[in-house]
C-alpha cells in the first residue's frame, strides 16, 4: 500500500469477516447506539477492512472488553474511505462514537472545523491493570507535532499505531554491509557510501520516478537538516523564503544525488511497483519509502533478506504519522468509548499491532519488529515532526511537486527548481484571494 495514495499502513492477511460474529462484534452501518441503554455499548467505524490484520487485533481488543466490562461495541469495518463519510454523518446526527484513522485525515475531516472531542480527559485515565495514566504509556511528542484545532487542542487523535519514512536498505547485502559500515555523518559521507556501490556496480538508489510524494522526502530532511520549516516555506505568500540559502543548498544536494548517477537506471520512466521490485531484487541498495514498506514487500524479498533504515543524513528529526481514535463532538456514548481507547493501550492489548500487524506502537516500551527495529530507534529521541511538517491542501501539487520531478529527472538544476518555485508560490497565493 502506497502513502502517496492512502494513508494507512496495513498488509492483508487471509481472515474472514465472519470471525466477528465469533467474537462477539456486530456491524452497524448507521453509526447509531440502537435501543442499548446509554453506557452499555457504543458504535466504532475503523478504518481497516475485516480481514486485515489491525482489525484482528482490535477484534481481539473488543472481545476482551465486552468480556470485562460488559459494554458492547457495535463496529463497522468502514475501510480506508471512513473519512470521507465521517462528516456527512455529523452532519446528519448519525456518527459512530468513536472511529479511526490517519491524524491528518482526522484533522482534515473532523478537527479543523471543530467537530473532534478533546480526548485530554483520556490521557488522565488509569491503564486498565497498569497504574500509570495514558499520558505516560503515549509521549506528548506526539501531540506537540500536530496542529490544533479552533479550540485550541492537539489531543483530538490518540494514537495506537506510529508510521515513520526512511531510507530502507537490505544489511544482509553484501555489496551494501561493505559501503555502509555504519550510517554517514552527513551528506557527503552519503555519496561517498553512493561511490563505494558504484564501484561495485549496484545503483545507489532505487526510485519511483513518477511518484513525487517519496522522492521529495529526500528534499523535505535536508530543509530540515537546514532548519528550514516546510509549512512556513509554503506559507510565504510572496515567495521570499525560497532565497534561503539553506532551501538552495537542499536543493544543490538533491542534485548530487541526481547527477552524480546513483539513482537506478530508467527509474525516470517506470511507475510503482517496477522500481520496488528491483530493489528487493538487489539491483539497488536504498529505496526512500515509509516504514510501511516493510509489509509491503513481505512476500517479495528473498530468504536472507534483512531490514535497516537510516534518515537522510544531517535529518534532526524524524517524521512520524499517528493512526489512532478520535471521538466526534457530538457521540452519544464518548465516555465508554473512552474507556475503551484506554482499555486497547495496554501493553497486552497494544502490542498485536507490533506481534501481528507488524508495526510500530506509540508505546516504546513494546519492542516493534525487528524488521522495522531501526524506524522505532529512529522515533526514539525527544522530539518528531509531520512529513513536510504538516502542510496539507494543494499548494505541494502546484508548487513543490512539479518543479521537484524536473529536478529529480535532471531536467532543471537546483537553482532553476527554487527559481520556479518561488515564482509558482507567489502566483499560487494571488490566486487564493
Amino acid at each position: 500500500m502506497r502513502r502517496s495514495t492512502v494513508p494507512a499502513v496495513t498488509r492483508v492477511v487471509g481472515a474472514a469477516a465472519a470471525t466477528a460474529l465469533a467474537l462477539g462484534v456486530s456491524a452497524c452501518s448507521s453509526g447509531s447506539g440502537g435501543d442499548a441503554k446509554a453506557g452499555a455499548s457504543f458504535t466504532y467505524w475503523s478504518m481497516w477492512r475485516a480481514d486485515e490484520p489491525q482489525a484482528q487485533v482490535l477484534k481481539a481488543a473488543i472481545a476482551d472488553f465486552t468480556a470485562s466490562t460488559g459494554t458492547k461495541v457495535e463496529v463497522t469495518w468502514a475501510g480506508r474511505d471512513v473519512s470521507k463519510k465521517i462528516g456527512p454523518a455529523i452532519a446528519a446526527n448519525q456518527a459512530p462514537d468513536v472511529w479511526d484513522q490517519a491524524n491528518d485525515a482526522i484533522f482534515g475531516a473532523v478537527a479543523s472545523a471543530g467537530q473532534a472531542r478533546d480526548l485530554s480527559s483520556v490521557l488522565s485515565m488509569q491503564v486498565p491493570g497498569e497504574n500509570v495514566p495514558v499520558s505516560q504509556v503515549i509521549p506528548a511528542k506526539y501531540f506537540e507535532m500536530l496542529p490544533k484545532d479552533p479550540a485550541g487542542s492537539n489531543h483530538y487523535v490518540i494514537p495506537y499505531e506510529v508510521a515513520t519514512t526512511g531510507i530502507y536498505y537490505n544489511a544482509a547485502d553484501p555489496d551494501v554491509a561493505a559501503a555502509l559500515p555504519e550510517a554517514p555523518a552527513d551528506w557527503a559521507g552519503l555519496l561517498k557510501v553512493c561511490d563505494a556501490l558504484k564501484a561495485r556496480n549496484k545503483p545507489c538508489v532505487a526510485s519511483e520516478g513518477e511518484d513525487p510524494w517519496t522522492n521529495s522526502l529526500y528534499f523535505d530532511y535536508l530543509l530540515n537538516a537546514g532548519g528550514i520549516d516546510v509549512r512556513k516555506l509554503s506559507a510565504d505568500t510572496s515567495g521570499a523564503l525560497w532565497d534561503d540559502p539553506a532551501v538552495l543548498k537542499a536543493a544543490q544536494q538533491v542534485e548530487q544525488l541526481v547527477k552524480g548517477g546513483y539513482l537506478i537506471p530508467g527509474y525516470d520512466a517506470t511507475k510503482y511497483p517496477a522500481q520496488e521490485t528491483n530493489w528487493t531484487a538487489g539491483k539497488a541498495a536504498f529505496y526512500m519509502n515509509g516504514s510501511w514498506v516493510t509489509s509491503e514487500v513481505a512476500k517479495q524479498i528473498p530468504a536472507g533478506w534483512k531490514f535497516g533504515s537510516i534518515l537522510p543524513p544531517g535529518a534532526k528529526t524524524p517524521d512520524a504519522a499517528l493512526f489512532g481514535f478520535s471521538i466526534p463532538k457530538k457521540a452519544k456514548h464518548a465516555e465508554a468509548a473512552e474507556k475503551f481507547i484506554a482499555f486497547f493501550l495496554q501493553k497486552k492489548q497494544i502490542s498485536g499491532i507490533a506481534t501481528t500487524a507488524l508495526n510500530i506502537t506509540p508505546r516504546e516500551d513494546v519492542p516493534a519488529p525487528a524488521e522495522l527495529a531501526d524506524a522505532q530507534k529512529a522515533l526514539s529521541g525527544a522530539t518528531v515532526r509531520l512529513a513536510f511538517d504538516g502542510v496539507a491542501g494543494d499548494w505541494s501539487p502546484k508548487v513543490l511537486y512539479k518543479n521537484y520531478l524536473d529536478l529529480w529527472h535532471g531536467k532543471t538544476s537546483a537553482e532553476q527548481f527554487v527559481a520556479k518555485c518561488k515564482a509558482d508560490q507567489a502566483t499560487y497565493w494571488k490566486t487564493q484571494g
